[in-house]
């Protein structure tokens, strides 16, 4: 059976943090490497190590990982914003 690939936010999120790989890699108790293959999404993660991301930047596993390309979080914000202000 083909492995899914997911997609993921976790560069995003990590420089929006200030954090280096390494950093990062510290906190959620992987190589920095590991965290490079993350974010090139070369590198599934495994259920527990998913769940470590999500706590450590406090969102849902769903809104860091997806199996669908994701768009980038501005994008969706600023189709809020503009259908919020939008007068019927």
């Amino acid at each position: 059976m083909k492995t899914r690939k997911l997609y993921n936010r976790i560069k995003s999120l990590r420089v929006e943090r200030g954090l280096s790989r390494k950093q990062l890699a510290d906190q959620i108790g992987v190589n920095p490497q590991t965290v490079g293959y993350l974010e090139r999404q070369d590198y599934n993660p495994s259920l527990d190590l998913a769940f470590r991301i999500s706590e450590f930047f406090e969102f849902p596993v769903e809104f860091i990982f997806s199996t669908c390309v994701m768009k980038p979080v501005s994008e969706g914000l600023r189709n809020t914003i503009s259908s919020s202000l939008q007068f019927n």
